[in-house]
């Protein structure tokens, strides 16, 4: 047994709790909770942008690319539509034309850089048209099923029965040459892809559990794809989103290449290697920085999506 105080002895004080500051202890809590969703994000990042430097590169180019698109024709050095036959007419590069001039007397550099704003003008009204309505009419495929995914999909694959650009190329030939009807043809081959895709994830998603939690809650369909299925497979959309950018880009340079593309005068890349095709002997650089800027802005997006695929991949880690 345990030995008893004396009588009349003061009782030893009790232990006392340290003492905690209530907005330390929030913070520190706060801290512990985010800590996760913090180190997660490091390590996307640290994936993207550390473990394959060929993604940094991909940023580094589209970065270039969209500075390009707002501020090329402020940055150019000469004005992309100026006129010299006469006494510029096809010269090579120099220090006044670094990449020489076309057999108008514009300056190459100049229309090479305004010609990014016409391609992001169309790759965002082509993939935006796209991803709206690939993405509402898969949705809503995915999601009621039965005779309303039948009518749709059907719908959608008579789109699909032919190959994209052949189809791009009889609407852009159907509706005339002009820009707008670029877009109105792009558009039109894009959004089946994108409605295949989100009816695919959708499938996938709605037979999980916590959608079954939520059917069992009460909630609306309405309620369920919006707020739960959809914010699941947004990043698939995501990731084709970027890739298909620098395909909409090469897709409107491949109709401008066989005159169904941005007309004269507008600077686009298309546009001005159909128009050096004549002066390829004589003038290499006509085709050849246009060819370049290109080239390198399909291999960035392309670059940018699939890293974006690695790092959304939650099974990417374990590679």
């Amino acid at each position: 047994m345990s030995a008893k105080p004396a009588t009349g002895a003061p009782l030893p004080a009790p232990l006392a709790a340290p003492e905690v500051v209530p907005d330390e202890r929030y913070r520190t809590l706060g801290q512990a909770a985010r800590r996760p969703e913090h180190h997660q994000l490091r390590r996307s990042l640290h994936r993207f942008l550390i473990d394959n430097r060929l993604n940094l590169v991909g940023v580094v180019i589209v970065v270039g690319f969209f500075v390009l698109a707002l501020f090329g024709e402020a940055l150019a050095p000469h004005d992309p539509y100026a006129q010299d036959i006469t006494a510029s007419k096809l010269l090579a590069p120099s220090w006044e034309h670094p990449f020489g001039t076309d057999e108008l007397g514009r300056d190459v550099l100049s229309r090479v850089m305004t010609g990014a704003r016409t391609s992001v003008r169309v790759a965002a009204v082509v993939l935006g048209f796209a991803v709206v309505v690939g993405t509402v009419i898969g949705a809503v495929s995915g999601y009621r099923g039965g005779w309303v995914d039948e009518l749709l999909m059907r719908f959608t694959d008579l789109f699909l029965a032919f190959p994209a650009l052949v189809l791009a190329v009889a609407i852009a030939a159907s509706l005339g040459r002009s820009l707008e009807n670029t877009m109105i043809a792009l558009a039109t081959v894009f959004w089946p892809w994108y409605a295949r895709l989100v009816r695919a994830q959708v499938l996938s998603l709605k037979e999980r559990d916590f959608v079954m939690a939520g059917r069992s809650l009460g909630l609306s369909g309405s309620a369920l794809l919006l707020r739960h299925i959809l914010p699941n497979a947004i990043s698939v959309v995501i990731i084709q989103l970027t890739l298909d950018v620098g395909y909409a880009i090469l897709s409107l340079s491949a109709l401008s290449f066989i005159g169904l593309g941005a007309p004269p005068p507008l600077p686009e890349w298309g546009t001005m290697i159909t128009n050096a095709r004549t002066y390829f002997r004589d003038a290499w650089w006509y085709t050849t920085f246009p060819g370049i800027a290109l080239t390198l802005t399909v291999f960035a997006f392309n670059v940018l999506g699939d890293g974006l695929q690695d790092a959304l991949d939650p099974r990417s880690g374990r590679r």
